[in-house]
């Protein structure tokens, strides 16, 4: 089967050049029970690792879950369809209880962010917290040198740049290296992602001719602890005092209406609102502090810059200057042209070539230099083109101007 370079990597990737054979590298692999980390486990196999399997239990038994889904990540079925391929592969095969580290570092921290008017992604946080941090200890515990997963990335080590680095996927269309802004040199360093060589097509073929069952398995959409996709049913049954009703004010600070607590609402938002104006309004900001909403004109929701806190460097050690990037500001976002500059040791400043609509404080911005994945951070504030805070007017805002 051909596989599909659009770059040239380094020789040996994604093994370092002192990395011993591989029947004596001891690889743990995330397995879902969908298609692209059962793939991953038998590309593993085949190349002659040694394999374990693990699927993460995550869900609290007392978590609200709504209809609970029958086939996605963490169900009966996946648990079943994973054991299936592990014995298939004839490789040992674990299920491992993750509820508590998972409930306390993902689920809580999403409630907790959309209280205080923030949007999260709450994949990110387990990728750095529960995938290649708690699993990575628990692979530790098994002598396991590498945690696998099926994500569309390419992970490894350059011997150019001297550091382990993230590349895009093969296949643009599911590329995931979004979700690697945040990881450490460390997790770097024990973490392989095969799928990353292949185009979903060419993943799901090659489910097929290894005869695994979950070859034409759809894709989960839905966030796993939310199977139906309903983040407010969630929020109101998971945190009730998430329904605190509040001012909904326009850009001049005008009383309009009144919403039914800030976690149910989303920058961008225009349906929902319950105000009659005459015109079409949207949510462009979300404001914690006056426990409030800012409405304004769809034009009112563009921001031509943001900030970025808690800065993470990947594939470079950090920055020293302004530096010309492509930026993705949501995970299903379009790469859009800007320059990042420091701000300190931890935020940047980051101005779009072009406005960018319903800028979410909360979710990640993440700077690329082609196919490298350079880093990312959580978006603090969306800036006007005059670096007042996108939702504000000059003098109606405690929040510092930023010069852009």
């Amino acid at each position: 089967m051909s596989v599909v370079n659009r770059i040239q990597l380094p020789p040996g990737w994604p093994l370092p050049p002192d990395a011993p054979p591989k029947s004596r590298i001891r690889v743990v692999v995330a397995m879902s029970g969908g298609v692209d980390s059962s793939v991953a486990a038998a590309l593993l196999v085949r190349e002659g690792f040694d394999v374990i399997g693990i699927t993460m239990q995550l869900w609290p038994s007392d978590l609200p879950l709504g209809e609970r889904s029958e086939s996605g990540c963490c169900s009966l079925t996946a648990v079943e369809d994973a054991r299936r391929v592990a014995h298939r592969l004839g490789i040992p095969y674990y299920v491992v209880n993750f509820q508590e580290p998972f409930e306390e570092a993902v689920i809580e921290r999403f409630a907790e962010e959309y209280l205080r008017g923030l949007t999260p992604n709450p994949c990110l946080v387990c990728n750095q917290a529960v995938k290649f941090g708690a699993l990575l200890h628990k692979a530790q515990e098994l002598d396991a040198d590498y945690v696998a997963t099926g994500h569309y990335a390419r992970i490894g080590f350059d011997p150019g740049l001297g550091r382990y680095v993230v590349r895009k996927s093969a296949d643009p269309r599911k590329d995931q290296t979004y979700t690697f802004y945040g990881q450490t040199q460390e997790q770097l360093r024990h973490t392989l992602t095969p799928c990353g060589e292949y185009t979903k097509d060419e993943i799901r073929r090659l489910a097929r001719e290894m005869g695994l069952g979950v070859a034409a398995k759809p894709d989960s959409q839905e966030i796993c602890f939310i199977p139906d996709n309903d983040y407010r049913r969630f929020l109101r049954e998971y945190r009730p005092e998430a329904q605190r009703p509040g001012p909904i004010l326009d850009i001049e600070g005008r009383v309009i209406g009144q919403h039914r607590g800030i976690a149910f609402y989303t920058v961008g938002q225009r349906k929902g609102l319950g105000i009659a104006t005459g015109e079409p309004m949207y949510v462009v900001r979300i404001d914690p502090e006056q426990n409030a909403l800012i409405v304004g004109r769809e034009s009112d929701v563009f921001g031509a810059a943001l900030t970025v806190r808690d800065v993470n460097w990947v594939s470079i050690p950090g920055l020293d200057g302004p530096r010309r990037v492509t930026a993705k500001i949501r995970y299903n976002g379009v790469e859009t042209g800007a320059v990042i500059e420091p701000v300190d040791d931890s935020r940047v400043l980051l101005r779009f070539d072009e406005p960018q609509r319903a800028i979410s404080p909360g979710q990640a911005a993440v700077f690329y230099d082609g196919d490298l994945l350079l880093g990312g951070g959580i978006i603090e504030t969306a800036l006007r083109p005059d670096g007042w805070p996108v939702g504000t007017t000059a003098g109606h805002t405690s929040l510092e101007r930023m010069s852009t």
